[in-house]
């Protein structure tokens, strides 16, 4: 059908300006046209009155101009006696696109995403085929290879239509076999463990990873390619890559792989220009050195150029750049040469431009980046200021471009971000030997569209019941300070089993800011109020401490971090430091705390944390005990395996806390099911402590470290992320309560 209609229009045209002729246009006349207006129409045809027609290609052109916008199923152009005649046959709208067949709204959307045809849009009927193409391409990515595609036309009033594609999808193709081709030097079990796709077994249904991807497949040739050259296979290429039939449903995927030679690091020449300081740059050299004779590794290239990029951001280099040139010597050395220079391409930024902020407000995002307009156009601080975007945790996808205007010596920066669910709902529950823990939160990232972040969580036990409330605002009144506030609540009933009530509350007011580069200073404020009540099967120390305790207290805190990225770091350091110090108090006692974090990356996908953590609290006046409310503990999450609160000195039966706490803890990802994207798998092992008290009848047990070990499971799941960890007590006293199974989960609103 649209064959015909364009030869005839084309025939018709060409019979009526079959002659020469060289006149001007006195008069447009349009007709045919019902929805689309005269003067769209002549705009469309990009032509306008006293324009001179002296051939047939103008007209061709006019004709051309119009057909092609897909608003009309028919075109005739006519010039004649200075009037240009334009009749066209309009399109109808598309006023519905339904998909019969297709439940999964996921799937849904991946389908219209990919088609030529849109609700509201021209129905263009030389786009049928290609969309019914387009749809069984997206169906194959889901794995859907077998599926049939019919359309049906629903004819309206008004010149619309609704477009019904009838789908059948049939079963999905999964993957049979995985196959290696060419591969001598790695096992296929270790190749599989490398890529995403799997083999389709009854236990790995709940990735979807069984099941043909397009998509998926060219990752894995990608992943392929890098993990050789990782092992030191400098020309290592995935040389075909592609899935055949097998039948019944299913596929074999082969990838044919060559290797070449093991290649390993020889010598290295590092080259700066004569007005650069070469201190800074001795760390390149270093991690070079300790390279030589060891197998090439693009992952350590990769780490070299972050280690330059750093030197560029910390001593302001703005148009650093860096030349890499390897060269192979012999059969299998590599020499490289690194050329560190100014840039030839020297730009400003002209504006940078934000898009997608329908919720956020604008001037959050500014506050995060690291350049503004005017300042020199440093790729690495602008690579630095996206990764500041991404940290926040408050956008889906953060993408961005460096774009080029008319001033040759300016760029525009464009910005498009993706917001997301920033509420958050969730559910925790421990079970130990003394019974379980049960709490539950709610908390919003992104409040009023400000950054501004909200949260309130309880947790309840047998004993007692905590509740907390904080705000913090990291930029406050659009500055460069932070606000936090907090209000905290516990309520610690032991009257029955060993004598004595603690119920505090505590007020906090705070600010943070930045006071040289990655290092900040958070000095606060509070007030707290605490009453202690004991009964007659109290002990004497803790009798001493019944009354009513009101405290006002300044805090500073100090923090040091070289983190990658705030949000999932996989390299860098954290140190932090907080000290309180009483203004009005019953008693005098200064809190002392210090916090190490360090992040290493195994690989790109695996990486391991050590985290140490000291605590001390000493009471000035030595005749005063610290009271039971103020004493340390541990952190649950830096002692897993042991219920809170239930280490350390006891007095009579009761855990009583102590002046001192500490604790080491090592976790790791584990290759366990590392193709699960939805899952993350991680060892831990933990060791911790509490001793030292002031009471003089107490049972000190200082030298007994309690430690544990476990896996944590960090899940994905279609209704939030679930968090569970199986621990179990390696090293612990007798007085002791255990904790095995912890778990929480949360959801997006």
């Amino acid at each position: 059908m649209k064959k015909i209609v364009l030869k005839t229009a084309l025939l018709y045209f060409f019979v009526m300006v079959g002659h020469s002729f060289s006149e001007k246009i006195n008069s447009i006349e349009i007709s045919g046209n019902k929805r689309i207006a005269d003067e769209t129409i002549i705009l469309l045809s990009k032509t306008s009155l006293n324009n001179e027609i002296t051939d047939e290609e103008q007209l061709n052109n006019i004709f051309k101009n119009i057909y092609k916008t897909n608003f009309f199923s028919e075109v005739k152009v006519k010039f004649s006696k200075n009037i240009l005649f334009i009749e066209v046959t309009e399109n109808p709208i598309i006023q519905e696109i339904q998909f019969k067949g297709v439940k999964a709204k996921k799937t849904k959307k991946a389908i219209y995403d990919n088609l030529l045809l849109k609700n509201k849009s021209s129905f263009v009927s030389h786009y049928i085929d290609k969309d019914i193409l387009n749809i069984s391409n997206s169906l194959k990515k889901s794995g859907y290879y077998f599926s049939k595609v019919e359309l049906e036309i629903k004819e309206n009033t008004n010149n619309t239509v609704n477009l019904i594609y009838n789908i059948t999808l049939g079963e999905k193709a999964s993957i049979k076999n995985i196959k290696f081709l060419g591969n001598k030097i790695f096992k296929d079990r270790k190749l599989r463990n490398v890529i995403v796709s799997e083999e389709d077994k009854f236990w790995k249904f709940i990735t979807g990873n069984i099941y043909i991807d397009e998509n998926r497949i060219n990752l894995d040739a990608r992943l392929l390619t890098n993990f050789y050259k990782n092992k030191g296979f400098y020309n290592a290429t995935v040389k075909s890559s592609f899935a055949t039939y097998t039948g019944s449903n299913n596929f074999e995927l082969l990838f044919t792989i060559d290797s070449g030679e093991k290649i390993y690091f020889n010598d290295f020449e590092l080259i700066l220009p004569d007005n650069y300081e070469k201190k800074p740059f001795n760390k390149v050299i270093k991690k070079f050195s300790s390279l030589k004779g060891e197998p090439y590794s693009f992952r350590e290239i990769s780490k070299i150029i972050k280690i330059i990029e750093t030197i560029s951001v910390d001593f302001q280099y703005d148009f650093l750049d860096a030349d890499f040139t390897e060269n192979l010597i012999g059969k299998n050395k590599l020499d490289t040469k690194i050329i560190v220079k100014e840039s030839e391409d020297k730009f400003y930024i002209n504006e940078i431009n934000i898009f997608g902020n329908s919720i956020t407000e604008e001037v959050v995002l500014r506050n995060n980046l690291l350049i503004s307009e005017g300042d020199a156009l440093n790729k690495l601080v602008y690579e630095k200021s996206i990764n500041n975007l991404r940290s926040l945790n408050i956008f889906e996808t953060v993408k961005s471009n460096i774009v080029n205007i008319s001033d040759q010596n300016k760029k525009d920066i464009e910005i498009e971000i993706t917001e997301k669910a920033t509420g958050e709902i969730s559910a925790g529950a421990g079970v130990g030997t003394s019974g379980g823990t049960i709490g539950g939160g709610i908390k919003e990232n992104n409040y009023l569209g400000k950054g501004i972040v909200l949260s309130a969580d309880m947790t309840l036990n047998e004993e007692s019941i905590k509740g907390t409330f904080d705000y913090y605002n990291p930029n406050f009144k659009n500055s460069d300070k932070s606000l936090a506030l907090g209000i905290k609540s516990n309520v610690t009933d032991k009257l029955a089993d060993f004598g004595y009530k603690s119920s505090d509350s505590k007020f906090h007011l705070g600010t943070g800011y930045q006071q040289y580069d990655d290092f900040y200073l958070a000095p606060s404020f509070s007030i707290s109020y605490d009453k202690v009540e004991t009964s007659n099967s109290a002990s004497d120390n803790l009798k001493k401490q019944k009354g009513d305790y009101f405290t006002t207290n300044i805090e500073y805190g100090i923090d040091y971090d070289k983190r990658n990225q705030k949000y999932q770091p996989s390299s860098g350091f954290r140190h932090r430091f907080n000290q309180i110090i009483p203004v009005y108090s019953k008693e005098l006692a200064f809190r002392n705390t210090y916090k190490y974090n360090k992040y290493f990356e195994l690989n790109e996908n695996l990486v391991s944390g050590i985290s140490f953590y000291a605590s001390a609290i000493t009471a000035l006046d030595s005749a005063e005990d610290v009271r039971i409310s103020q004493r340390l503990w541990v952190p649950n999450s830096l002692l897993r395996g042991f219920e809170p609160g239930r280490i350390g000195p006891i007095d009579g039966d009761d855990h009583v806390g102590g002046n001192y706490a500490s604790a080491l803890s090592f976790n790791t990802d584990l290759p366990i099911f590392q193709s699960w994207q939805e899952a993350d798998i991680k060892y831990f092992y933990d060791a911790a402590n509490v001793w030292g008290t002031d009471y003089r009848n107490y049972e000190d047990d200082s030298s007994k470290i309690r430690s544990s070990t476990g896996l944590a499971i960090d899940w994905y799941t279609p209704i939030g992320p679930l968090t569970l960890s199986w621990a179990k007590a390696i090293t612990k006293k007798s007085t002791d309560k255990t904790e095995s199974i912890r778990f929480n989960i949360g959801t997006s609103f």
